[in-house]
């Protein structure tokens, strides 16, 4: 039974796992660092606090989020949250949250999916108006678009390898 490994079969999945697991830590410490950056106490910063809650959620270690709050209020450091504007396959309207630590990057890798994916870049407000903010601070429609099977698709494809991006925080559309 030349080639049948268990181990080998547990590696593959363990290193899926630790990889999807990693990309959503990564995640949620850029959302604790730019809590953190105005008021580094959770007692005194529900944004901070809720942040820190997620993390605990996901199992993250509590070391690892002490060192994103300590990162986060040394000066020097130079996090973002950024909103980009674009529009998808069939105009639906979408809405990314970034947070960053190099803007220009961040700008140039979501203007490339956008390119792949068959999205548009929008200047600041082109979009904005489709959309008021929920009392969560979430982004809800105001006008839902109706897209085709094939539009739609090609909208989760792209809205997909958006999330895949590090610095990808929330992405919102207005297709419904």
């Amino acid at each position: 039974m030349s080639g049948h490994s268990h181990w080998a079969g547990i590696k593959h999945k363990k290193e899926a796992a630790d990889q999807k697991r990693g990309q959503v830590f990564s995640k949620l410490l850029a959302a604790i660092s730019a809590a953190a950056k105005t008021e580094p106490n959770p007692e005194f910063n529900p944004r901070l606090r809720t942040a820190i809650e997620k993390a605990k959620g996901s199992k993250m270690p509590a070391e690892n989020i002490e060192r994103a709050v300590k990162r986060a209020s040394e000066a020097g450091q130079n996090i973002e949250e950024l909103v980009f504007e674009a529009y998808g396959p069939g105009g639906a309207a979408i809405i990314v949250e970034a947070i960053s630590d190099n803007k220009n990057r961040t700008v140039q890798e979501i203007k490339k999916i956008l390119n792949e994916f068959g999205g548009k870049w929008a200047e600041s407000g082109g979009v904005r108006w489709a959309f008021e903010k929920n009392k969560d601070g979430g982004w809800v429609a105001k006008f839902p678009q109706e897209l085709g099977a094939d539009d739609k698709s090609k909208l989760e494809t792209l809205v997909a390898e958006l999330e895949n991006q590090d610095d990808t925080q929330k992405i919102f559309t207005n297709a419904k």
